[in-house]
């Protein structure tokens, strides 16, 4: 665990990119297996220890510590596994005991039951120094937030080992941990472990803004940029596996989709909710809103109820195989071409093609994008018709051109302390409207779009104005407009005001603008689409 711990450490106080691939690499080949099996598994997300819940957390140190401090404790340093990890009263002689591997730590939590969970991890952080338990408390709970992405985690395995990290995410979804095979293969010990019949995830194609760039319609191709969640349909060795962008496995959330996938290949699409068409002619069915779709979204098991309320399709955008025959190497167009073959192929209510966007030049699809309000709609992709499809964003390829965001002037209303670096500030604020009668209701909450100097303004305006608290929230004075920017809006049942944002951020502060001029919920249900 030590290894582990001063690991993370140093990453979670390390900015630069290139020193955090350094610092992982350099892990990797310092450390034996299967340690450094597991901790890559933790660094990248498949680690699973179901036994230990953040309630159990809690349990055990609200036994050993006065409830009112550690909660006040929490509140202040703003992380929990932080705060449990400074305030559990290790025994005497805890540090002559020998030392934990993470692999003891990890096999032995991954097998206790429920019910020796806590009496079981007590032990180990009896056992743990401050950093140590740091570190299994945030692996154990599944919430690193150290600055490291799944990705940056396995190009930094490639680099420790001088292998692709385009083989080695692709490998990577074959086996689990602590992957002893694939340590085997990238030291040259072993050949590369057969995956060819599995249902593997690949890494996808990504876009950049386009910005102020204007491009030739006879280089690239348009299709609008849907608002659902990208995912990869896969079928190899007789099983489908649907894939998040973060290549996280969502078939059983999603059995609909998944049980009607039954041709061989890989696919790239958008998941979606089927609803009714609106806004433009976009020659699709109909669909519903991003706040549909989130209703399916994380869960284990979907009813028969929720299928029917909420069947979900997959819009297609491309082709990566064809059975077993790899075509990311073509060009988008011949890949267009594949991919229309196989579509014929698959049960229309489950999935359909993307639509081209037919315009001449570039101004035309200007004035298509302007006018593109419909539900489901985020803005214009430009693919060039030449490109292959590679892993993550390559200059000039493909080009995503969202929408103009919808702005709305609110009410700071509450706030409450952030996580991280931010955990020392009141950084995320609750924001509301006006009613027709005058009363001030909650339309959503943000965290981001504010520089260094404005959270420090946000934080002091706070903490002058707070009119009330409620354990870690704190009520303000309602006199402080935001400006905030949303992609969308649509209609909710779920809260008190009847709307919900989607992705809100902070576009400016408006000190100029007194609180009674703010928006309306009225306004704001104009805006819904």
């Amino acid at each position: 665990m030590r290894a582990f711990s001063t690991l993370l450490d140093s990453l979670i106080y390390t900015r630069s990119r290139n020193a955090k691939l350094k610092l992982i690499a350099d892990y990797l080949r310092a450390t034996p297996d299967p340690d450094r099996g597991w901790a890559i598994a933790a660094l990248t997300g498949p680690l699973d220890l179901p036994a230990v819940k953040p309630a159990v957390i809690r349990a055990l140190i609200e036994a050993r510590v006065d409830p009112v401090l550690y909660r006040m404790s929490r509140d202040y340093v703003g992380d929990s596994a932080e705060t449990v990890a400074l305030l559990w009263p290790a025994p005497e002689g805890a540090g002559a005991q020998p030392p934990l591997s993470l692999d003891a730590v990890v096999t032995t939590l991954a097998r206790v039951s429920r019910s020796d969970a806590p009496a079981t991890l007590a032990a180990m952080l009896d056992r743990l120094t401050a950093e140590e338990r740091f570190a299994l408390l945030k692996m154990a709970t599944g919430a690193l937030r150290i600055g490291v992405s799944a990705r940056l985690a396995k190009t930094a395995f490639a680099q420790a080992f001088g292998v692709d990290v385009d083989t080695v995410e692709e490998l990577w979804h074959g086996l689990a941990p602590p992957y002893a095979a694939l340590f085997d293969w990238a030291e040259g010990r072993a050949a590369a472990p057969d995956t060819a019949d599995l249902p593997l995830f690949r890494a996808f194609m990504l876009a950049q803004p386009l910005e102020d760039l204007r491009v030739s319609l006879d280089d690239y191709a348009a299709e609008w940029k849907w608002d659902g969640i990208r995912v990869q349909l896969v079928r190899a060795g007789g099983e489908t596996r649907l894939y998040s962008r973060a290549g996280d496995d969502i078939t059983a959330s999603f059995p609909d989709v998944a049980g009607a996938f039954v041709e061989d290949g890989v696919l790239d699409g958008e998941l979606m909710v089927k609803g009714d068409a609106q806004g433009v002619d976009l020659g699709h069915e109909g669909a519903a809103s991003f706040n549909a779709l989130q209703q399916r979204l994380g869960r284990k098991q979907v009813s028969a109820k929720m299928l029917a309320e909420a069947p979900a399709f997959v819009r297609l955008y491309d082709i990566l195989f064809d059975g077993a025959v790899d075509l990311r190497a073509l060009g988008w167009s011949d890949r267009r071409a594949r991919l229309e073959a196989f579509a014929e192929r698959l049960p229309g209510d489950r999935f359909d093609l993307s639509a081209l966007i037919d315009a001449p030049d570039f101004d035309t699809l200007e004035r298509l994008r302007a006018g593109a309000r419909d539900a489901a709609i985020e803005g214009v992709m430009l693919k060039q018709r030449a490109s292959p499809y590679v892993t993550g964003r390559r200059a000039g390829l493909w080009y995503k051109w969202k929408r103009d965001p919808f702005t709305a002037d609110c009410v700071m209303m509450y706030a409450q302390r952030g996580n991280g670096r931010r955990s020392s500030f009141y950084s995320d604020y609750t924001f509301g409207c006006w009613t027709d009668g005058g009363e001030l209701l909650p339309v959503g909450k943000a965290y981001s779009g504010i520089t260094d100097d404005e959270l420090k303004f946000l934080d002091k305006f706070v903490r002058n104005h707070t009119s009330g608290r409620f354990g870690p929230v704190r009520e303000v004075d309602k006199t402080l407009v935001l400006e905030i920017a949303f992609d969308s809006i649509h209609l909710s049942k779920r809260h008190k005001s009847g709307v919900a944002m989607r992705f809100p951020r902070i576009a400016r502060i408006r000190t100029d603008k007194p609180a009674a001029e703010a928006d309306t919920i009225a306004a704001l249900k104009r805006l819904v689409t």
